[in-house]
Parts: C-alpha cells; structure tokens; sequence
C-alpha cells in the first residue's frame, strides 16, 4: 500500500507528555488518500491524544506531524485555519449546539468559511442531510433527536464543506449495537462515494472489522502493530489478542477486587 499511495498524513518520531508521563512514545504512521484507518487501544493508551495532535489541537514536544504535506508543528494558527478547511470532525459527542436546529447546525462551516448565498446554502443543507439519511429533520432542534441520529447531524456538518478527511471520534460511543451499524454504513458509503480519508478512534471491535482498511493497536503510546483487519486478527501478539478478544486473561493486566474484599461488601 506504501508504494502505491499517496500519504495525506504523516507522523514522525511523535513525543507528548503530561505531567512527566508519556502518553505518545515516539508514533511513526502515514495515512493514506482515501483510505480508512481505525485507531484502537484501551483507555489512555494515546489514541486520542494523537488524534488532538494530527488535528492541530496539541503541540507534541518533539516530533513532526505532515497533514496535506505541511507540518502542522510550525505553522501559524491562520495558516491552520485554513488546513481545517480540508477536513471535517465528528466528535464523541456529536458537539451540536443545542439552540439551533439541525439546519443550522450544519450550515455553521459554510456561514464561517465561504460566502455563499443563503439560498445555495439551504440547498446544501438538504443535500448533506439527505446523505445521512435524514432528509426533513432540518427544522428539528438537537433535544428532538435520538442519540443515533444526533451523530448523523454531527457526520452531515462534518462533510458540510466536501472535506478531502474526516475525523471520527469514538463515533459509536452511546449508541446501541442496529444504531451502531448504521453508522458503520455510513462510514462506509461516504469514504467510497465521496473518495475521502477516514481516520476513526475507537474501541469498538465490531465497528473496527466492519469499516477498516487498515488498523493502528496503540498500547502505552507506543504502536504495537500496523496491518488489514487480517494481519491484525491473526497477530501473534498477545496484547492484541487479548484487546480484540476481550478477555481478562493476558499480559494487560487490570485492577480486580481480591476475595476478601467481596466478602466484605457482601457482609
């Protein structure tokens, strides 16, 4: 894949601590056009520290981040504003803002960053709500809609400026398992209909199967492996092994309660 892809992101020698700990480990990854990339790992393995990074968010303190070609470390904050342009974010959250509808919340990125009509941009509006699934929810306020759908509102803003990659943010975090796979698809059918790079954190691993090309397994800011959904399910590493399977059993070791302590809540 290396050799016949264009590399829309680039990451070298990343180093991030907080407080003396270090969170990135020194990431060497690419991202390739049109692709889509899932980053897993368990709770503060870095993967969504180096997500903030490759969005412009943190400064690492040693290392380079490329996106588009330009390294983001070293470039001014205009000169970033219009990188963002290029690509959309769909957050954990959905970050709808809840005192306007859904139709404005979408139109937000062309009222910000173009000067289009307002009749033209009305016209977008229906067509990126039609591309969730959503057509006439526009008049709806974000309190009207379910959780899933709410992360439809989120995915029609992101893709609001036809961005070149979009960011995905624990995008099936709240959502039941039918609602989660409805998001999958749409993961899906944008990437292909769009042709854009998808770059997803997550530690769902159904979702993972369903939607990557290719798969990053961080573990204490270090990448364990890089490979297809393939070469990651049948890793000899059993750190993997142990995360995709979800057992307790393994070299990742968690805080459990010894026998005596249960006797004594159960006193």
């Amino acid at each position: 894949m290396a050799e016949n892809k264009e590399a829309v992101i680039k990451i070298e020698n990343l180093v991030k601590e907080f407080g003396g700990l270090r969170v990135l480990d020194g990431i060497n990854l690419e991202v390739y056009k049109g692709e889509t990339l899932v980053i897993v790992g368990g709770s503060g393995c870095g993967k969504s520290t180096l997500l903030r990074h490759i969005i412009g968010q943190l400064r690492p303190d040693s290392g380079k981040v490329y996106l588009f070609g330009e390294d983001i470390t070293k470039i001014k904050e205009d000169e970033m504003d219009r990188l963002k342009r290029r690509f959309g974010m769909l957050f954990q959250s959905a970050a709808l803002f809840d005192s306007l509808t859904v139709e404005e919340n979408i139109s937000l990125p062309m009222r910000e960053h173009t000067k289009l009509d307002e009749h033209i941009i009305k016209i977008m509006v229906k067509m990126k709500l039609n591309q969730v699934g959503l057509r006439g929810f526009g008049h709806l306020m974000p309190s009207q809609l379910s959780g899933g759908m709410r992360k439809r509102v989120g995915l029609a803003r992101a893709i609001a400026l036809d961005p070149e990659i979009i960011f995905y943010d624990e995008p099936s975090a709240g959502l039941d398992p039918v609602v989660t796979a409805v998001v999958d698809k749409l993961i899906i059918d944008l990437a292909g209909a769009l042709s854009i790079t998808s770059v997803v954190v997550t530690h769902d691993m159904n979702s993972v199967f369903r939607i990557a090309d290719r798969i990053v397994m961080l573990y204490k800011g270090k990448i364990l492996q890089i490979g297809t959904k393939e070469e990651i399910k049948n890793s000899k590493n059993e750190y993997i092994q142990q995360f995709i399977n979800g057992t307790i059993e393994g070299p990742m070791q968690f805080f459990a309660p010894d026998e005596g302590y249960l006797e004594e809540l159960t006193k």
